[in-house]
C-alpha cells in the first residue's frame, strides 16, 4: 500500500486545529496563542464555520461532541441535537393527514441546538472570554470574507 495521500498529516508541537475551512482553522489557533483551550479553539472556529461555510453550518444546527475532560479524566458527551417541537404530536401530523413525520420541510424540523451546544462547552471547558471566542465570528460577519465558489 502506498503512503500516498491527497490529504496532508496534521502535526505540531503547540496545538493543532483543522476543519474545512482555512480561516476557522486559522481562527482556531488564534484561541490557542491567546492561552485558550481546545475547546475554546473549537468554539470559536465552529462559530466562524458558521459564517464562512453557511450552508453546511448554522445556529440552527445541531452539535453533537464527544470529548475527554482533563478534569474529571473522563470521556464526556455534549448532545445538543435539537428535540421535536411541542406541537410535534402524532396527533399534529395525523391532522395533517400525515402518516409519518416528514423527512424535510417545516414539519420535520426540531428545535436548533448547535448555539446551546456551544455556549456549553465553551462555560463548562473552556477558558476564554465569551467575547474573545465571538470576536473572530462577528469580524468576519462585518468586515467580510473571501466567498468560496460552492458558497456563492
Amino acid at each position: 500500500m502506498s503512503s500516498f495521500t491527497t490529504r496532508p498529516e496534521i502535526t505540531g508541537t503547540f496545538g493543532v486545529v483543522t476543519s474545512t475551512h482555512w480561516i476557522a482553522s486559522s481562527v482556531g489557533m488564534a484561541m490557542l496563542e491567546r492561552g485558550g483551550n481546545a475547546f475554546d479553539a473549537a468554539v470559536a472556529a465552529g462559530l466562524v464555520l458558521q459564517v464562512v461555510e453557511p450552508h453546511l453550518n448554522g445556529p440552527a444546527g445541531e452539535l453533537p461532541a464527544i470529548l475527554w475532560s482533563a478534569k474529571t479524566q473522563q470521556t464526556e458527551v455534549i448532545n445538543a441535537q435539537g428535540p421535536a417541537p411541542a406541537g410535534a404530536t402524532i396527533a399534529h401530523y395525523r391532522a395533517q393527514g400525515l402518516r409519518h413525520v416528514p423527512g424535510d420541510g417545516l414539519l420535520s424540523t426540531v428545535i436548533p441546538g448547535a448555539w446551546d451546544g456551544w455556549m456549553l462547552m465553551l462555560r463548562d471547558y473552556g477558558r476564554l472570554p465569551l467575547r474573545d471566542v465571538l470576536e473572530p465570528a462577528i469580524h468576519y460577519c462585518s468586515a467580510g470574507h473571501p466567498c468560496l465558489p460552492r458558497v456563492a
